[in-house]
């Protein structure tokens, strides 16, 4: 798949979250070519289990935008959302998810629960995978095993 430059961005956020030792996952909303927002994971930061990248921009986008709906806006993320992070998707109406890295564990749009597959589910962004998978998988597993070796 091409490159994205905002893909490219999401990296960049998931860089910073390692550095700053958060697990490496960053996201970028876009909307008509525009970011929006941009963060990466702040759990350990924040004191926060809900502070995931993708849940950070889309509170950060409906707050600037003051409104919940952010329909026409695309996200952005370095690993397929869980699925608190899948709902919030659905719930901000967002039109479309690139994800790099599929979540085995974890994930919840290709993987696991499925959540835009479900009956539960009102509303499914377009779902594009694969966007940089290689190099999130690989900034991921090189997080984890300095954890391990550490």
């Amino acid at each position: 798949m091409k490159e994205s430059p905002f893909m490219a961005a999401a990296l960049e956020e998931a860089r910073a979250a390692s550095a700053r030792g958060e697990v490496p996952i960053g996201a970028v909303l876009v909307r008509d070519g525009e970011i929006l927002a941009r963060a990466g994971n702040r759990t350990l930061q924040d004191r926060d289990p809900t502070a995931h990248a993708e849940m950070l921009v889309i509170r950060q986008a409906a707050s600037s935008l003051g409104s919940e709906r952010l329909v026409g806006a695309d996200l952005y993320v370095t690993l397929e959302p869980c699925t608190m992070c899948a709902a919030a998707i659905s719930f901000a109406r967002i039109r479309r998810l690139y994800y790099a890295a599929e979540d085995e564990k974890g994930g919840a749009v290709e993987s696991g629960v499925r959540f835009f597959a479900s009956p539960a589910c009102h509303h499914r962004p377009e779902v594009y995978s694969g966007l940089a998978a290689t190099e999130a998988g690989e900034m991921l597993k090189a997080f984890f095993r300095a954890r391990r070796e550490g």
